[in-house]
């Protein structure tokens, strides 16, 4: 395994562009899983620029409920997303493990909170399986499939489809 791309993350660390790719394996692709109510979820690493410790976040007036706001992130203005929101979770109070995950999505930049981030891990795109039908939520756009592995379900999660939430 290659050193610069940890099996697991230390949750108080940040993780910078150009650690995730593509792995050499054939069919290995990277993703970084995370927490979200107690179930895990795992985003494809290649659309990750950065995780962030969770920062103040400025509230945007009129904005809709799942933007929390917005975040300076070194002289950018970065929109914030909660997760929780977008998939119909109940709220979660702000933990020292709550983690701030900046996805590139086609030309825009946003930030998705989360309970915890938990791992980078190697899944093979040939076992993954079609998303359940759990009917007509709207949260369910955003569910790629979902892989099973050593007792763990991860659901996969797809967020380019935020920007069909977001106002133009």
């Amino acid at each position: 395994m290659n050193p610069a791309l940890p099996s697991i993350i230390d949750p108080s660390a940040e993780l910078t562009p150009g650690n995730y790719a593509e792995t050499e394996t054939q069919h290995l692709t990277k993703y970084l899983s995370f927490m979200l109510g107690g179930e895990q979820y795992a985003l494809s690493a290649a659309n990750i620029n950065e995780v962030l410790r969770y920062s103040d976040i400025t509230p945007v007036p009129g904005a809709p409920g799942f933007i929390l706001g917005i975040i300076n992130l070194r002289g950018d203005v970065v929109t914030v997303i909660d997760a929780r929101a977008v998939f119909g979770l109940q709220p979660h109070l702000i933990a020292p493990q709550s983690r701030i995950i900046v996805v590139e999505i086609e030309d825009f930049i946003a930030g998705v909170l989360v309970d915890q981030v938990a791992a980078v891990i190697d899944l093979d795109a040939s076992c993954i399986e079609a998303a359940p039908h759990t009917g007509e939520e709207a949260s369910a756009r955003f569910i790629q499939g979902v892989y099973n592995v050593d007792e763990a379900l991860y659901i996969l999660v797809d967020f380019a489809k935020l920007t069909e939430l977001l106002p133009h």
